[in-house]
């Protein structure tokens, strides 16, 4: 009997997992202000990229214990939710992604994209029953700020932003550094409790630990369209051996990319890298070092995938060059 079903459960699992049909990005939802999921980071100079959006005052104190409230019941990463000394609630994610994450975020933020407040710790004390309680390692923190409130979700398929200039560079981004699981549970709309707050919501890709990896799967998994081993995490030996640009035809752009998002990649062109490479070119060095030291990378790791990210902006950038010789 099992081996009957089996098959049919797999098949199930995998249509479950497929990608969106869209050819194409579309325009959805309510009418929607850039700043919602883009503001151009100006003072991107003085920004802390150690302690990002939250800034230092909500950093987690490792030297406290953090009481268990309950389990993480989603994504693939174990977790769980847990209160500070103050009564600050925090979701806490362990295992390879967390460094990642922050690191990952730091960089977004950087780049002008809203994010929530979050931190790695390398070691708490989680204060539970039993077997539970005891000293964790390799944690992201994240809390919730004020007066923003977490709601609903946002597809990278259909959006208020499909045909603005920020959201094909948000794409552009997440190539540059390697995010592949971008699926519609990750990206959560954050809504304000102040109504004089402007904007009144924010657009956030959020739960971005799947990067600073390497984005790949076999053609047979991609044509089923399972989200499963579409790449590694946190890996700066698998960042390094993947490409970036492979071919420039016409405004179209080839990347080194083979996942469930081919669509989505498809729909980029050269503008679109030139404007993103530039953005990120805007980062100085004081601030790559900063968004690393906040995942708590070695400085060896560090130089190496600073050196890499520095390889994909330096080609973006070289479109822009091209592109004026031919005209």
């Amino acid at each position: 009997m099992w081996r009957t079903l089996y098959p049919l459960t797999l098949l199930i699992a995998l249509v479950a997992c497929a990608p969106p049909p869209h050819a194409q990005t579309q325009v959805a939802g309510p009418a929607a202000d850039i700043a919602e999921l883009w503001q151009d980071p100006v003072n991107l100079p003085q920004r802390d990229l150690y302690t990002g959006p939250g800034g230092p005052a909500l950093a987690p104190q490792p030297s406290h214990p953090f009481a268990f409230e309950a389990y993480k019941t989603s994504g693939t990463n174990p977790g769980y939710d847990v209160r500070d000394g103050t009564g600050r609630l925090w979701s806490v994610k362990l295992g390879v992604e967390a460094q990642s994450e922050v690191t990952t975020s730091r960089i977004l933020w950087a780049l002008g994209y809203h994010q929530p407040a979050i931190y790695y710790l390398d070691e708490f004390t989680l204060d539970g029953p039993g077997p539970l309680g005891g000293t964790k390692k390799q944690a992201r923190f994240r809390t919730d700020v004020e007066p923003w409130r977490p709601g609903g979700e946002w597809s990278w398929y259909e959006n208020p932003f499909a045909d603005t200039q920020p959201f094909r560079g948000l794409i552009v981004a997440q190539l540059i550094l390697n995010a592949w699981d971008l699926k519609t549970p990750n990206n959560r709309i954050y809504d304000s409790a102040d109504p004089s707050l402007f904007p009144k919501r924010l657009f956030i890709v959020r739960d971005v630990g799947s990067s600073l990896g390497e984005a790949r799967q076999s053609a047979l998994l991609n044509a089923i369209g399972t989200r499963g081993w579409q790449g590694s995490k946190n890996n700066i030996d698998h960042f390094e051996r993947q490409g970036f640009i492979t071919a420039v035809k016409g405004d179209d752009v080839e990347f080194d990319y083979r996942g469930v998002n081919q669509a989505l990649v498809n729909t980029l062109k050269v503008a679109d890298v030139i404007w993103t490479s530039e953005l990120f070119a805007r980062i100085p060095d004081s601030g790559w070092q900063a968004a690393f030291a906040a995942g708590q990378y070695s400085p060896g790791d560090t130089a190496r995938y600073v050196r890499k990210i520095k390889e994909k902006i330096a080609q973006g950038l070289a479109l822009k060059r091209s592109s004026t010789l031919t005209r």
